[in-house]
């Protein structure tokens, strides 16, 4: 046995799919002691926007370090703090209009999602939240009891109360669910009470690369403002430009009331949160919700790197571009294979669905014969039917086509041999 099964908890997960041992990373490239090398298409479940080690994030982070900076710093100021945000401001807030202050949070996502949620009862003074059915938010208490997934629930203990989940657009029910909404709110027998918010993520990632259309967007931005809920964005697995947008939601051209940041907010794999809470409801009173790592020096040099890197027009045009190229190959030549196979996706999140073909079985498969031919790529969804496709903003184009080429050459295989048995 190994030291991590000696030791690790049975808790690891990853580690199963992808057993190897890690040794470096560069751009859109793992190495492990073996001698192996992998193109990632995983990319820290979306942590890792700019790749592994990009050079400018990875220069400033050592100079920083270089002249004693100071590294732990709770939320007092300091120089790191003043320049991400004079950043984030012109570079984010200032380019979209944006009315948001900036609450930097504990460093997972999950915090964020905690102090959003706590946030939307304080100014609302209700309790109950709506969510959306094949919605993930986080582990902790409050987060889980907004995800829908059960495996995950039940690891809780206790209820997980005061959420009313609602079917996402495309979902199985069949429903309408932005009218359904607005009956159970207007309906006095409907059982349901008004919540302080409603949360949503506009790419459901983990939920298997469900994308909600933007006019849908748009009538939930209009129902929340109607009956005065606030409209809660999670923004964690999507946010950062992975959709070909900083904010996954600006195609739609609302403005949520508080939106969540994490994962590729700091860009270079550090832990941060942040939430972006509309002026109007920033009523916390000091130190009402804190964490003791919400001042992590080092990702908050990071984030000003890679908003550097964002803000080039060329970097943005060159998302674009890549962004076409996967969704070009991706329909010409997976959904030729099996003609019930559904692509989805937008930007660089995309997903490749089986749940509708007889070998829906086949993902953890098409994944583990990726992982053998020198590709990460993770299985997410009902049952696990989705491959999705995450590599870095920065990933060269050729490194690109190679990464696609595996994928498509695993899937070819994985089907053919399920058609044969």
């Amino acid at each position: 046995m190994s030291i991590f099964e000696e030791i690790e908890s049975n808790v690891r997960s990853y580690c199963r799919s992808f057993p190897d041992t890690f040794s470096s990373a560069k751009g859109s490239f793992v190495y492990a002691t073996s001698g192996k090398q992998y193109i990632d298409f995983f990319t820290g479940a979306g942590a890792l926007n700019y790749g592994h080690n990009h050079e400018h994030m990875k220069r400033r982070i050592i100079e920083y370090l270089e002249s004693d900076g100071i590294v732990h710093s709770l939320d007092m100021y300091t120089v790191a703090k003043e320049q991400f945000l004079q950043t984030f401001r012109s570079k984010i807030l200032d380019k979209g209009d944006y009315p948001y202050k900036v609450q930097f949070c504990g460093p997972t996502g999950t915090n964020a999602v905690e102090a959003a949620i706590k946030l939307a009862r304080k100014v609302t003074k209700r309790v109950g939240v709506f969510a959306f059915t094949g919605s993930f938010h986080g582990m902790s208490l409050g987060s889980l009891s907004v995800t829908s997934n059960h495996y995950h629930r039940q690891a809780a203990g206790i209820p997980l109360s005061h959420v009313t989940f609602i079917p996402y657009p495309g979902d199985t029910y069949n429903i309408d669910s932005i009218d359904y909404i607005e009956k159970v709110l207007q309906d006095d027998h409907s059982g349901v009470d008004k919540p302080a918010a409603i949360i949503v993520e506009t790419i459901q990632a983990e939920g298997g690369i469900n994308v909600a259309p933007i006019e849908w967007l748009q009538a939930l931005n209009e129902i929340c403002k109607k009956h005065e809920i606030l409209l809660i964005c999670d923004d964690v697995q999507v946010g950062c430009g992975r959709t070909g947008s900083f904010l996954s939601f600006e195609d739609a051209g609302i403005v949520p009331d508080l939106v969540i940041l994490s994962k590729s907010i700091s860009g270079y794999g550090l832990p941060m949160a942040l939430l972006l809470i509309n002026e109007r409801y920033d009523i916390w009173t000091p130190g009402e919700h804190n964490g003791t790592f919400r001042g992590n020096q080092l990702a908050i040099v990071a984030a000003t790197a890679g908003l550097e890197l964002w803000s080039s027009s060329q970097f943005q045009k060159e998302v674009g571009w890549k962004s076409s190229l996967i969704k070009t190959i991706l329909e010409r030549y997976i959904s030729s294979i099996e003609l019930n196979i559904e692509i989805r996706g937008k930007g660089m999140i995309w997903g490749i669905d089986f749940s509708g073909i007889h070998a829906k079985e086949k993902a953890n498969e098409i994944r583990d014969k990726c992982f053998s031919n020198g590709l990460i790529v993770e299985c997410v969804g009902r049952q696990d039917t989705v491959v999705k496709i995450l590599p870095a903003l920065t990933i060269e184009p050729e490194i690109l086509r190679q990464g696609l080429e595996i994928l498509v050459d695993s899937i070819a295989v994985a089907l053919k041999q399920a058609t044969v048995t």
